[in-house]
């Protein structure tokens, strides 16, 4: 996609270095001449703003681990040191704490564009799978730096979720008591955690090298989801793309540095700001907001299925919901890349999207919660869950497999640059 390289060192130390090591030709590349669709909107600045989430979770995280102690007899006593007696150890906290927020919004959007405008058809099906994979060491990061304070929330969020474990036949049992170090939650499963915490984000780093190895393999994906055609349908990754990527990214540090200095404990659960209590239990445990849908999922299964009982079916739905998407390059059988083209696909995609954000607000309430007090509407949160878990299987293993065979698409453009050219038209003959 990129062909061959234009970078020409100028300096004999260049030239020396260039013959021996040529990573400035490979950052040339790649953040420079690389051509890029000319017509990619702000969903595509996304992956920067990602990247340097990454950056900011790393950094942040490395200074607190300075002062965190991981042993569960002071560890809530840490934090509150970290944030009163540490130079700057209260911004360094909300950044971290916040940061992983602002990580999942920016990843939401990411994959939900990537959904839309089909970036994980051929040839990016690799690239798709790296990117699913990212988002479940994400998931793991997430899940074991939230029990790291040693709050309730903490506390029982991971007595809950490591017991899902023991619903797996066999292998459950061991599974679990190898991540929590005994037969409960303690000292060894902080310990445990905290140094996977610790050891993820640099695995995430290195996954993050080969998806982007594998975007500029295959080329970006852009709006119109059809191909580069000639020179005319690209432009240099700078100045164009890198100007575009650092406005975002200044908007999105605003709407960040908004939670983090207005609002810092927003995003959190009152709960956690109380030391883990093994003999108190919180009136509702819920987890992050980022893992809320999974969690309606996971409770929507409350009966069996033949000879599986509602637990382990629960289990395997929550984790099925993450792991279709590793195959969607195969479930959707439509030649057609974007959504733009694809009405009936336009009207179950916003319907999948309504539908995720519902499923985030059932994971949030209890399951014996009436939502609508209308006739006929007043069922209980689990029955909408229920409701709202078929739909989001059936887009996936049933709505995009078939929509492949009988919707009729819209005619695609020839080129980028042409599509671009007929939109600015009208309003050049002005």
């Amino acid at each position: 996609m990129s062909g061959h390289s234009t970078y020409v060192p100028r300096t004999a130390l260049g030239k020396w270095f260039e013959a021996r090591l040529p990573v400035v030709r490979l950052l040339h590349d790649t953040a420079v001449s690389y051509p890029t669709p000319r017509n990619l909107n702000a969903l595509w600045t996304f992956g920067g703003i990602l990247a340097m989430m990454l950056v900011v979770q790393i950094v942040t995280g490395i200074v607190l681990a300075m002062h965190y102690a991981a042993d569960s007899r002071i560890a809530f006593q840490s934090v509150e040191s970290i944030m009163r007696d540490v130079n700057w150890g209260w911004l360094i906290r909300y950044l971290h704490a916040n940061g992983a927020s602002m990580f999942f919004i920016a990843v939401y959007i990411h994959i939900f564009r990537g959904l839309y405008y089909g970036s994980y058809k051929p040839p990016r099906e690799i690239l798709w799978i790296l990117g699913v994979i990212i988002y479940l060491l994400m998931m793991a990061a997430a899940f074991m730096g939230y029990v790291l304070p040693w709050g309730q929330m903490s506390f029982w969020g991971a007595t809950v979720i490591t017991n899902f474990f023991t619903a797996l036949p066999i292998v459950g049992q061991p599974i679990q008591t190898l991540l929590i170090g005994g037969f409960s939650v303690d000292n060894a499963t902080l310990n445990r955690f905290f140094s996977l915490h610790y050891l993820l984000p640099f695995l995430i780093a290195g996954v993050v090298v080969l998806h982007v190895w594998a975007l500029h393999v295959v080329g970006q994906n852009n709006p119109l989801g059809i191909d580069v055609k000639s020179e005319k349908d690209t432009v240099p990754f700078t100045p164009y793309a890198t100007s575009k990527d650092v406005m975002w990214i200044v908007l999105f540090m605003i709407f960040y540095g908004w939670f983090v200095f207005y609002q810092p404990n927003f995003l959190g659960h009152p709960d956690n700001y109380i030391e883990a209590n093994p003999l108190s239990t919180p009136a509702h445990i819920v987890p992050e907001w980022y893992f809320l849908p999974f969690y309606a999922i996971l409770r929507a299964i409350d009966f069996n299925i033949g000879p599986i009982d509602s637990k382990l079916g629960g289990v395997l739905a929550m984790f099925g919901a993450i792991a279709v998407l590793a195959f969607l390059p195969w479930l959707d059988t439509s030649k057609v890349r974007s959504g733009r083209f694809r009405p009936i696909f336009k009207v179950a995609f916003w319907l999948f999207g309504v539908n995720a954000l519902f499923l985030g607000y059932l994971g949030s309430v209890k399951t014996d919660d009436i939502l609508f007090h209308v006739p006929g509407l007043d069922y209980q949160a689990v029955v909408w869950a229920k409701l709202s878990t078929f739909y989001y299987f059936a887009y996936f293993l049933v709505i995009l497999p078939v929509l492949g065979y009988i919707e009729k698409p819209k005619p695609l453009p020839v080129s980028i640059n042409d599509a671009i050219l007929a939109k600015s038209a009208p309003s050049s003959a002005h």
